[in-house]
This record gives C-alpha cells, sequence and structure tokens, in this order.
C-alpha cells in the first residue's frame, strides 16, 4: 500500500508493499552470491494436508483468554501462508455482532506437526460495544471526503468496530483523490492520495486516517529545486522483421550457487532474454516479452511486472534492446527498474522463501517519468521520478527495491493500513528490503555495492544518501534510539529505529566484515548474526503482523520468530532481543522471555469420544508425550461443553510425559446432543488441542449428533490425496446456486450449516463446484457402544448434463477392520437437480467399535459442474 518516496535532508522516498518471490526464476543480471548456508523451504510450497487448519482451528474453537472473545465474536481465516523451515501462518479476521473489527486480526503460527507455536494478537480487552450508529452514512461520508480538498470517489461509509479498549463503533470510508502538499519549489502540488478514514459512528470524530500512498512534505531548508523538463523515451525505429537476439553478456562475476529450496517449486518457462544498457547498472539482460513483429517491457517470467511510461502501458520497441545508458533517457530507466525488480524477487525466493511480491507467484508494474524529485508505491504499481537537477532517473537498485518493499508489506497479514507508527514499520521494511536485495545482487564498483545506505547512487537532492541504516542520526531528525518523540515524526524519519535494530542485527555493534561500526542506545556490545538470518527472522515478523502494529509488537513478533526459524539454537534468539535492548524499545506484554527451544510434545485423549446421561459424570484420561528435547510444563483448559456443564482436571498442570483424568459433570436438563470440546494444552513452547466429543443421551439412545452447527472435528483431505482443484469440502454456511432455474448448491437441511462442496456461489455459475478431481472429509473417530445400531443422514448430489459416470457422491464407514461403502451416487450426462435425500444404515456390524465417517465427491475429467452436500447425521441404538 502506499508511500511516497520523497524527502529532503530528514526522509525518504515512499513506500510500497512488495511481492513474494518466483523461487527458480533466471536473474536479470548477474548470477547470485552464495547465500549462507541456511535450508529455506519456499511459500509457494503448501502443506501435504491441511495441518496448519487442523491445529488453528481446534484453538480458536478452545477460545483462550489471549484471544479476548467475547460471546459475539466470530473468526475467519484466510489462506495459510508457507514460512521458512516448516513454519505456517494462518491469518484470521475477527467479526462483532456481524461486523469487521478493525485491529482484532490475529495471525496463528504452527508447525508441520500440528502444534501451536504462537499466536501474534494485537488486541487486549473483549470487546462489548452497541453496534447502533447516531451518526448517518450520509454525514459519515461528507466528513470523510472533506479529509481530501480534492476527491474523485468515495465508498458507501460502511460500519466496523474498532479494536480500542471495549471497542468504538466507527464508520469506514476509503476516499480516493488528490491531496496538497509543498512542492520542492516551494509551491503547493496535488499528489494523488487514497485514505481510509475512520469517523466515530457516534460522535463523527475522525478517528484515524491512513494513506495508501503516502506523500511526504519536504522538510530541511527552502527548497533549491526548479523545474525540469521530463525526460521522454528515445525515437524508436519502425518495426522491421527482427530475430530474437542472443542474451546480453551479463558483467562479469563469481559464478555462485543460491541456497537451496525444498519442496516443488514453479518450472520456468523458456524465453529470451533482451539486451539492455542501464544508467546505474551497466548493461544487463532484460527479460523482455515478444509480440508479434515487437516486443515489449513486460517481464514473460514473473507475473505482473512490466514498466513504462505515466500512462501505464509497457515501453514497446521493434527490436529487443533497451535504453541509451544516460540518465534522462526513460526505457534506460526502465531497465534498471526492471534489473532490480528481477534482484528483489529472486532475493526473496532464495533468501526469503518467499513467491513473488504478493506471496502467490505476482508482481506489479513500474512506472517511470513522473516529474517530480519522488517515487511512490501507488498500491497497484510504484512510480519513479527524477534527481533534482534533472540529471538521473530515481531508479536506483536500493530505490526501486524500497518502493517494492511496500508491496511486501501490503500483501503480508494486517496490511498497510494503520497508525503514522505503522507507517514508520512500513518505510522501515522498504529499507530492509532494499539492502538485502543490494547484498543478493552483490555489485561490484562502481556499481550499487552492498552497503547499508539508502538513496547513495540516485543522489536525488545533491546530498548523498537519504537514510543510513547503521546510524539514523546522520541525517537530521532521524532518531537512533527509540522514544515515546518518535511516534510524531515523519515516517520516513521515524524509521531509524527498526533500521538501527536490523543493522546491529545483522552486523553487530562492531562487524569484523568491514562495514560502519553502529553506536548502540544503552552502550551495550550486540554480536550479529549475517544479513540473511536476519531477513529471514524480518520477513517471518511481517507474517504476524496485524492491523495494528507498533515497535513493541514488531519486538515481539522478531523474538517469535527467532525461536521458531531457528530451535535448536538460542543464538539467534538473544542476538534479537539484545538488538531491540540496544535501541531502547521496551519489552512487549506476552512476549518470550527466555530461549527455551526444540521441546515438543503431542497430545491425546481416550477415549476421543464419550456418552453420557444428565446428572451423570463423563470421564476421559489425557495424555501427552515429549517428542522432542526436554519435557516441559503443560496447563489445561477446556471449551465447547454444554451450558452449566463443568470439568475438572486432574492435575491440571503435569510436565509432558505425564497423563491427567478429565471428569466432566452434566447436569440434569442438559439437551440431547453431540458437543466438541477442546482441550488446550498451554505449554512453555507451544501449545496443542485435541477433541473430546461428548454426547448426551437424555433417553432417545443417541450416540452421536452432528448437525454442524459447530465445528465436531471433520478433517478435510485426511490422508493428503485429494486432487479437487476447486470445490473442497467445508463446514459452512452454504450460499444456493442455480443454473437457470435448476438448483446445484441448497440450503442447509437444517440449522445454518453444513457439509458442502465450495459454500460460495462465486462470480458465475460453477465458480466453486468441485473440479479437478476427488474431495474428502473425515469425521472424527467416534466410538459405538454395543447393541443395534442405526445411522441416518441427509445428503444431495446434483450436476448439469455435461456430467459423466466418472463423476460420484460416496459414503463410507471405516473400522480397524473394514472400509464399507454405505451410499453411492454416480453422474450420468443428464440434468440432476439438487435434492435433499435421506439414507438410513444399519451400523450394528460396527457395534462396539470405533469408526469414522468419510464423505466424497468426485468430478473427474473433463471437469463438470458437480456439487454436493451432507447434513443431520445421526447415530442412534435401539
Amino acid at each position: 500500500m502506499r508511500r511516497s518516496l520523497i524527502s529532503m535532508l530528514t526522509g525518504l522516498l515512499v513506500a510500497l508493499s512488495a511481492a513474494p518471490a518466483l523461487p527458480g526464476a533466471p536473474a536479470l543480471a548477474d548470477p547470485e552470491p552464495t547465500p549462507e548456508p541456511v535450508t529455506v523451504r519456499s511459500a509457494s510450497d503448501r502443506p501435504a494436508s491441511d495441518q496448519p487448519l487442523i491445529a488453528a482451528e481446534p484453538l480458536i474453537e478452545a477460545r483462550p483468554e489471549v484471544l479476548h472473545a467475547s460471546e459475539n465474536d466470530e473468526f475467519y481465516h484466510k489462506e495459510v501462508i508457507a514460512g521458512l523451515n516448516n513454519t505456517f501462518y494462518v491469518p484470521y479476521q475477527r467479526t462483532y455482532k456481524g461486523l469487521p473489527v478493525v485491529g482484532g486480526d490475529f495471525v496463528v503460527v504452527t508447525n508441520a506437526s500440528g502444534g501451536v507455536l504462537s499466536t501474534s494478537i494485537a488486541q487486549t480487552e473483549k470487546l462489548n460495544v452497541s453496534t447502533v450508529p447516531k451518526l448517518t452514512r450520509l454525514r459519515a461520508s461528507r466528513i470523510a471526503r472533506a479529509q481530501l480538498p480534492k476527491v474523485t470517489s468515495s465508498t458507501v461509509p460502511s460500519l466496523v468496530v474498532l479494536a480500542r479498549g471495549t471497542g468504538v463503533l466507527a464508520y469506514q470510508v476509503l476516499v480516493t483523490g488528490q491531496g496538497s502538499r509543498n512542492g520542492f519549489t516551494g509551491a503547493p502540488v496535488l499528489t494523488p492520495r487514497k485514505l481510509r478514514v475512520l469517523i466515530d459512528a457516534r460522535t463523527g470524530e475522525v478517528l484515524e486516517t491512513s494513506d495508501e500512498i503516502r506523500t511526504e512534505t519536504p522538510a530541511g531548508p527552502e527548497p533549491r529545486t526548479r523545474p525540469v523538463p521530463p525526460p521522454v523515451p528515445a525515437p524508436r525505429p519502425s518495426p522491421a522483421p527482427a530475430a530474437v537476439p542472443a542474451p546480453a553478456p551479463a558483467r562479469s562475476g563469481p559464478t555462485t550457487t543460491p541456497t537451496p529450496i525444498s519442496g516443488t517449486l514453479p518450472t520456468p518457462v523458456p524465453f529470451f532474454f533482451g539486451v539492455g544498457t542501464s544508467f546505474y547498472n551497466g548493461p544487463v539482460t532484460v527479460s523482455s516479452k515478444r509480440l508479434n513483429t515487437t516486443y515489449a517491457l513486460t517481464d514473460a517470467v514473473r507475473a505482473g511486472v512490466s514498466c513504462g511510461g505515466q500512462n501505464g502501458s509497457a515501453f514497446v520497441g521493434a527490436d529487443d534492446s533497451w535504453g541509451d545508458g544516460s540518465g534522462t533517457n526513460l526505457e534506460t530507466a526502465c531497465v534498471d527498474a526492471l534489473y532490480a525488480i528481477g534482484k528483489q524477487w529472486d532475493m526473496l525466493g532464495a533468501w526469503l522463501g518467499r513467491n513473488g511480491y504478493n506471496g502467490s507467484g505476482g508482481g506489479y508494474p513500474a512506472r517511470v517519468g513522473l516529474n517530480e524529485v519522488n517515487a511512490y508505491w501507488a498500491g497497484n504499481y510504484a512510480n519513479f521520478g527524477r534527481s533534482e537537477d534533472g540529471r538521473r532517473q530515481a531508479t536506483s537498485l536500493d530505490i526501486v527495491a524500497h518502493e517494492f518493499g511496500h508491496a511486501v508489506f501490503q500483501n503480508t497479514p494486517g496490511g498497510s493500513f494503520g497508525s503514522n507508527e505503522k507507517a514508520m514499520l512500513n518505510e522501515s521494511a522498504g529499507d530492509i528490503l532494499a539492502v538485502l536485495t543490494k547484498f543478493y545482487a552483490k555489485q561490484p564498483p562502481p556499481y550499487d555495492v552492498p552497503s547499508y545506505a539508502i538513496g547513495g547512487k540516485a543522489d536525488l537532492l545533491g546530498t548523498g544518501p537519504v537514510r543510513y541504516l547503521y546510524k539514523p542520526s546522520l541525517i537530521s531528525g532521524h532518531p537512533d534510539c527509540f522514544s515515546p518523540s518518535v511516534l510524531d515524526l515523519e515516517s520516513h524519519a521515524g524509521a531509524g529505529v527498526q533500521n538501527h535494530w536490523f543493522y546491529l542485527l545483522a552486523e553487530g555493534s562492531n562487524p569484523t566484515s568491514g562495514q560502519p561500526a553502529s553506536p548502540t542506545c544503552n552502550g551495550s556490545r550486540v554480536t550479529g548474526i549475517g544479513i540473511q538470518k536476519a531477513g529471514q527472522i524480518f520477513m517471518a515478523s511481517l507474517l504476524r503482523k496485524t492491523d495494528t502494529w507498533t515497535h513493541q509488537l514488531a519486538r515481539r513478533a522478531t523474538l517469535q520468530a527467532a525461536l521458531e526459524l531457528f530451535p535448536d539454537s538460542c543464538v539467534e534468539f538473544n542476538a534479537v532481543r539484545d538488538a531491540w535492548d540496544a535501541v531502547n524499545v521496551p519489552a512487549a506484554p506476552g512476549e518470550p522471555a527466555q530461549c527455551v527451544s526444540g521441546n515438543d510434545f503431542d497430545l491425546s485423549v481416550d477415549p476421543a469420544a464419550v456418552g453420557v446421561d444428565p446428572g451423570q459424570r463423563a470421564t476421559a484420561t489425557v495424555t501427552t508425550r515429549t517428542t522432542a528435547g526436554k519435557p516441559q510444563a503443560v496447563a489445561f483448559a477446556i471449551s465447547g461443553l454444554p451450558e452449566a456443564a463443568t470439568a475438572a482436571f486432574t492435575p491440571q498442570k503435569i510436565t509432558t510425559g505425564e497423563s491427567s483424568a478429565l471428569s466432566i459433570l452434566v447436569p440434569v436438563g442438559t439437551p440431547s446432543g453431540s458437543y466438541s470440546a477442546q482441550i488446550l494444552a498451554d505449554g512453555v513452547n507451544l501449545d496443542r488441542t485435541v477433541t473430546l466429543t461428548l454426547t448426551v443421551d437424555s433417553g432417545s439412545n443417541v450416540v452421536f449428533i452432528d448437525d454442524f452447527s459447530t465445528d465436531l472435528g471433520w478433517t478435510v483431505n485426511p490422508n493428503g490425496t485429494d486432487t479437487a482443484t476447486t470445490g473442497r469440502w467445508e463446514r459452512g454456511v452454504p450460499q444456493p446456486t442455480f443454473a437457470g432455474r435448476t438448483p446445484l448448491q441448497l440450503a442447509p437441511f437444517v440449522g445454518k450449516s453444513d457439509l458442502v462442496t465450495g459454500r460460495l456461489a462465486g462470480d458465475r455459475v460453477g465458480a466453486n463446484d468441485v473440479d479437478g478431481g476427488v474431495t474428502t472429509i473425515r469425521s472424527r473417530e467416534i466410538a459405538l457402544p454395543p447393541g443395534t445400531l442405526t445411522m441416518t443422514f441427509a445428503w444431495y448430489f446434483a450436476h448439469l448434463a455435461n456430467s459423466s459416470a466418472k463423476d460420484y457422491f460416496r459414503v463410507r464407514v471405516v473400522s480397524p477392520t473394514a472400509n464399507t461403502v454405505v451410499l453411492q451416487q454416480f453422474g450420468d450426462p443428464t440434468v440432476r437437480p439438487g435434492e435433499w435425500r435421506t439414507a438410513t444404515v444399519n451400523l450394528s456390524e460396527f457395534a462396539g467399535q470405533p469408526i469414522r465417517i468419510v464423505v466424497e465427491a468426485a468430478d473427474d475429467s473433463p471437469d463438470s459442474l458437480v456439487e454436493a452436500g451432507f447434513d443431520d447425521l445421526r447415530i442412534t441404538r435401539s
């Protein structure tokens, strides 16, 4: 999101949000340097199963105190993010009485074995606020639009709850337009603005504004600049038949091997490099795209990446040779921009395990020729201006990487909107990712050699770099150390605190690598861990980012990241803590107090399902087992029991390797049904949960009931063998869909939720139906008693006439000794409307055994339109 790069003596360029790198894509110029020997896992690698969600969802169901969850809170998860070294990040959004909660978002971090390593939560209190506004939407719109002198559009005000204290009801409005600032000539100029405005829905007070495009007012003495005519691209010859040229030779440099990445990576597509003559980077190769008889500066490998002028279109030429090496030629500026984007993209993949700028293999275009001493990230592209004297474009390696660094910040959990303190951390993220790119590119003199200064080569103001990470105070007004006064600074100046922390973490206070010494604020001596490890810890902290983001929350996140990325060492954790102490950022509530790494355990409950009559007790045994490192202390809690039911663990606290007896008293009058009780084991190093299914029988001989109103432990893709690409099974509230008048996806059979293949309707018929193969969902283990047992359930299987007998709906009962299909319906080339049906199955042959119910739906090749549902599962004994 945001940020403008422009700074006088006190600040630098704009921010931008970066995209995930595409590991394996060829670099645009030199071969990559040899990275430090650290094992990385690509963010493009997805877990073999839904293990991160399987770990995170029960924790959310357990509603631990750290969530500060009220009875009116609901949670929904976004896409799971795979990080380095088998860490996974599950971002969640919160609603309160159905309204989005700004600042109520959080991230659950898990490992590959299903343990919850940590949570990143900024909210500090339970919400308790009226959701009835006193302010009208019209009034809120007028207040929001008044924040800009020139408005081109604004959204309809929407009610949200701001997570401040017990909550503030607010209107949220996105306002697009232009705002005024003093230009370098001293005259006011209008620049693009995209504001999120939060307005108190009772009083009309503007609670917060944050800008996706952040433009700064120059600081320092009176501007010395004068208008400079904008450069224009050199004329191109008329298109002529041309063969694809051979790649231009890259500058000489060491031939090295990048860090290997485990997992399956995207396969680079064959293409030819174009010839680029840059201003900042010498002769380089350019990944361009061949059209019919012309070439375009559109990256053929990195999706979404291109470069052109202010109209947003990529430059086009008759040949695949670009730029003339001058500082005023815009093709040359694009060559430099694409070189920097390619280096940063590859660094993100090889060093940080991120797939492109957006995390899923996508990038953004660059524009050059902005007639300002400026550069900025606009939320979906980066724009680059010129130096004050008009002799150079603002497309040096570090400036480009800074702007696209904002793309990374924007495309990690929590986004870019927020407070001024968050804006500082966003600017710092741009600087840190720019420095990482310079060290990855490892350019020799006279190019942009690895350093911790920003903007030196571009020399935009004729005064050299605009920021220094090793000593921010070399720029007047940029503090080296944190204090409350930092929070009122302009965001580029305030970036210095986290920049200084990163330098100390990477290089230390007295480096032996040839980098300059860095004074600490507390007089301590800090030993660095190397820039690659420091970058990995910083990237992992961004994957924990929330809407509310502060220096203290960043400190806590990096400490947690150090423990989780390097579980067999305390060196990294101690260095992170020492570096934050050295810049005077105080400890955050709930941060790890000490390094206790490498310890893990598993958790089980026996039996996993118990039945009880009202007024009686149910018992089970909860067992822990140390699986790695040393035993750790664990405390138990339980949630999800029937109303007024009580539970006791004996003992309530144990050391892993021990067991605890669980006793649940179900009061008289408790309604019949099955309840999903989440048992939480709160450990020192990580948390684990396990589900106990409690079935209450009020005389109807109910063994098990699931109307899918709550999560009773169903697992999607339990064996990791599903092939369906869309329409996977999920529990939730389905949106009915139709093909013409033919119903395909239905409302639930009972209640509000069911099991359904892709519950959302999407933007077209069949948008979320089953495609690509099989999707499977499996119940938890259900302990059957002796006797005559009957299972009933509701189901439907709908398809259009493009279906075939390869498509099917199937229900199986799996026991330790059998795998029995109890219902099966195949597709055929006719229209089959969705219609709820009921099935009855005799389960007596499974009496006395544990079973699991498995439900499958398949749409085999070629894809047809297939939908399925499952609801109202009951098992009774007669």
